[in-house]
């Protein structure tokens, strides 16, 4: 199976897992499960969320649903790669996170990271990070599989 399939038949999965829950946040928390266990050599799977449950002005991502170790709480907008992706509203692929500029070391193990911004009604809502031990894990099959997935996100998200 391609990696095109591969993307397919997961995004089908999750679709199917969250069709009848009207629950955002175990929506995500199932969707980071299905990550950690589909994904091949990945050492976390999560969602950090905009924004704070007290001070909504905040510039920065807060933890939420996730898989793996333990990971940072909190990232400025603009600082690491999940900030970097919310200050650009791009799709963040990093080969080696050690070459990134102001990469935030949550797991040193973490090699490689893809990150996808969660947007609706352009605003950048969330991000869905995923990890890697492995330099170069990901590449742009992975990015297009995960921003379809982000795309069903964003519809449940609104």
């Amino acid at each position: 199976m391609n990696k095109a399939e591969f993307y397919s038949e997961l995004n089908s999965q999750i679709k199917a897992l969250c069709d009848s829950e009207p629950n955002l946040i175990a929506n995500l928390a199932n969707i980071s499960a299905v990550l950690f266990e589909r994904l091949a050599d990945i050492n976390w799977a999560g969602f950090y969320v905009v924004g704070d449950s007290v001070d909504k002005s905040r510039q920065e991502l807060v933890l939420g649903p996730f898989q793996g170790r333990a990971a940072c709480v909190r990232i400025p907008f603009g600082r690491g790669v999940c900030g970097t992706a919310v200050s650009t509203q791009q799709s963040m692929l990093v080969e080696d996170v050690h070459d990134f500029d102001g990469h935030i070391a949550c797991d040193a193990a973490s090699r490689s990271e893809v990150v996808v911004p969660i947007v609706v009604n352009d605003v950048v809502v969330a991000v869905l990070d995923i990890d890697s031990p492995i330099e170069s894990r990901f590449d742009k099959d992975d990015q297009l599989g995960l921003e379809s997935l982000v795309t069903f996100i964003e519809e449940i998200w609104a």
